[in-house]
């Protein structure tokens, strides 16, 4: 049965009345999103029922602020064009007030949907009991594991090619733990909270996630030197996991090195596993490293939900509004997403029309060093999802 027919207004012609082989509709294999609702290993939470009908998706899209909305905007322009199964719904989150009612119905709203995609979010207030948008959202929805695939684009020039590194980070405590206190008058206290717990299941996620993609080595980034207890307990947790899969390769190497290495030798890293912290250093570094903070998607996964963004976590208000963001990331983001939920046909058309746009094409915005607009982009990208079509041989309904 098809998943859908693509007959509206500014579908590519070259696709009506075909239906297309995706993983949705094939029983034998279940989907990243099937898999993650239907065997839930560790933190157990009042669920509500997935909003999941036709063999379409329903999927909550957070703006965030900066150039959040318009990248969004592209998405939705671009998945109406290829007639992708999902239904996005919108929930804006203001930056500005001091309560958290908007970040818990965007919560609500995801433990609905399961998925979400979202651009980052500000917290303009400066008051203690307001926590990070961000921070909460993973932290409520106990998304514990980050990941950011690392690649190198050929049509960006960079000082090093052909980089693939897949970062992982926790993602729910660590110096993000939000404990803070002033214990006597000038003198904070900051607590920086690392479980067994936690450390296990990230720490096994880098290794599960390894095995299954194929990947030689797991490197385990610690300040250990110094943060004996804390960093401690993380090394020795991954140490000990490690022996559980002999075919993989487990070093370890100190944050500060780390960085050093990336920048001067970054091929010799394959899968990364570090603490939250060092997790955005390392993240942020890698991406300057390939281009940019306008390339790179991450996903946020937890037991139940997960969550698609840009890979670093900056809102670009300084460049909002005038036509020159990147929407390269939220697009990978976008893409991620969609293999997530098991529409595969679908990324893998939209991520051949990215790659032709950015390596072969070479219509790059200016951060990347390019002289296009934001729009011309996205244009070259939907002309392109056109091209890469005409190559798919579809199912033709009879």
């Amino acid at each position: 049965m098809a998943l859908r027919l693509l007959s509206k207004a500014r579908v590519v012609p070259e696709l009506r009345n075909v239906a297309f082989a995706s993983s949705a509709a094939a029983p034998a294999e279940l989907s990243d999103f099937d898999m993650q609702h239907k065997t839930p290993v560790i933190r157990k939470q009042q669920l509500i029922p997935k909003a999941q009908y036709g063999g379409r998706h329903a999927v909550t899209m957070l703006p965030g602020g900066g150039i959040g909305p318009e990248c969004m905007g592209y998405v939705r322009e671009i998945f109406k064009y290829i007639g992708a199964p999902v239904d996005f719904e919108v929930v804006d989150i203001d930056p500005t007030v001091d309560n958290d009612d908007d970040v818990q119905y965007a919560i609500t709203t995801i433990k609905r949907n399961g998925v979400g995609l979202k651009g980052n979010i500000e917290t303009k207030s400066e008051a203690a009991y307001v926590t990070s948008r961000n921070v909460a959202l993973r932290n409520e929805l106990d998304m514990y594991a980050y990941v950011l695939n690392c690649k190198s684009f050929a049509g960006v020039p960079t000082r090093h090619k052909d980089i693939d590194i897949q970062i992982i980070r926790q993602n729910t405590e660590g110096e993000y733990a939000m404990l803070e206190h002033e214990s006597v008058r000038g003198v904070i206290e900051s607590m920086k909270v690392v479980t067994a717990s936690n450390s296990e299941r990230v720490a096994r996620f880098a290794f599960e996630f390894a095995k299954k993609n194929g990947r030689k080595k797991v490197t385990t980034v610690h300040k250990a030197n110094i943060m004996k207890l804390s960093d401690g307990l993380f090394l020795e947790t991954s140490r000990r996991l490690a022996k559980e899969y002999p075919d993989i390769e487990h070093n370890d190497m100190i944050i500060d090195n780390c960085c050093m290495q990336l920048v001067a030798k970054p091929h010799q890293f394959d899968v990364m596993l570090m603490t939250n912290l060092y997790g955005s250093i390392v993240s942020n570094v890698v991406c300057g490293i390939l281009g940019g903070a306008g390339l790179l998607s991450g996903r946020n996964y937890g037991d139940h939900y997960a969550v698609f963004e840009p890979g670093t976590r900056n809102t670009g208000t300084a460049i909002a509004g005038k036509n020159i963001a990147n929407p390269i990331a939220m697009i990978n983001a976008s893409i991620d997403m969609l293999e997530h939920l098991g529409h595969h046909f679908h990324a893998d058309l939209l991520r051949r029309a990215v790659n032709k746009t950015v390596n072969v094409d070479r219509i790059l915005t200016p951060d990347v060093g390019g002289s296009s607009s934001s729009s011309e982009v996205v244009d070259s990208i939907i002309d392109n999802i056109e091209t890469v079509a005409k190559n798919e041989i579809p199912i033709v309904l009879a």
